[in-house]
């Protein structure tokens, strides 16, 4: 279905003023800062005394795990808890209402109408998936791809996370960019003709906070769609991080976090999507108009 226009979404630093992780450190009294610190070593850490090597993007896990077993700093924690930080988080201006904007734009002008034009929204993020499922903008975004955890028991027989359930790490979020554009029910391995795809690459538009997302933004690039990278208001380190990606190739543009009507991030994202739209628009208009003979005619006209 040539006629969805997809915006893929990471999260933190994205949609929120910070990480999605940030309730529960002031739930459970963690300094974050010091928490991220020893994530940050663990990589090293395993590798000088087991020899094994670690996914950095994912590590962090694992830390949570063992924290939620008795005695850690996040004893007791379960996916029931982390559905419930969604609606702790602090969102940028205009979160969630562009989300909600950008839809209707497209689905009350009639000429898209006629041709069923519309837009889908998806995130994509290598946090929590319960945490982005218990947020006000979940209702608006068709699916969220993220880490999943499975739960075991405490002695007392409540429910905590013990076991990774599934992982999405920098590089196979573009596994989770893939099975947008093929559709799904359909094994993103599986060879499938560019036209039979649900959503063209041309057709999306990816939106991130930084370097972590070079290979989902190089995909969705290179393959005609476009990028746009977020920075947050009056940060000269973030300023200079998504500059020196556009002179690197890596975005198309990049903006302020703050989606408010207006700026200069609402403004693109909607230009972009007003242009797919008017592209599809005239693509269908062709397919109609190509196959229509001439009116038949007397000899003598």
């Amino acid at each position: 279905m040539a006629n969805i226009i997809a915006v893929i979404w990471d999260f933190d630093k994205t949609l929120v003023d910070g990480y999605m992780q940030d309730p529960i450190f002031r739930e459970y009294g963690v300094d974050g800062t010091e928490f991220w610190k020893e994530v940050g070593a663990l990589p090293e850490k395993y590798k000088r005394e087991q020899n094994v090597n670690v996914n950095r993007d994912t590590i962090y896990l694992n830390h949570f795990i063992n924290c939620a077993k008795p005695g850690g700093i996040f004893e007791g924690l379960n996916n029931a808890k982390l559905r419930g930080y969604g609606s702790q988080l602090d969102f940028y201006k205009g979160i969630p209402e562009i989300f909600d904007a950008t839809k209707r734009m497209i689905e009350e002008d009639p000429r898209y109408r006629e041709y069923n034009i519309r837009v889908e929204h998806y995130i994509v993020s290598t946090g929590f998936k319960e945490v982005i499922e218990g947020t006000p903008v979940r209702k608006y975004v068709e699916r969220v791809w993220g880490c999943e955890l499975i739960e075991g028991n405490m002695p007392d027989g409540t429910s905590v996370i013990s076991e990774i359930g599934y992982t999405i790490d920098n590089t196979t979020k573009t596994r989770a960019i893939f099975e947008i554009n093929k559709g799904p029910g359909i094994d993103v391995n599986a060879k499938m003709p560019e036209e039979l795809r649900r959503i063209r690459f041309e057709n999306m538009i990816y939106i991130a906070d930084g370097p972590s997302d070079i290979p989902a933004f190089s995909l969705v690039r290179k393959e005609g769609g476009s990028t746009l990278a977020i920075y947050p208001s009056r940060d000269e380190h973030g300023f200079a991080q998504v500059e020196r990606m556009r002179r690197d190739g890596r975005i198309d543009m990049y903006a302020e976090a703050d989606y408010s009507e207006g700026t200069t991030a609402y403004m693109w994202i909607c230009s972009a999507i007003k242009r797919r739209a008017e592209r599809i628009y005239q693509s269908e208009r062709h397919k109609i108009t190509g196959v229509l003979s001439e009116v038949p005619k007397h000899l003598n006209e």
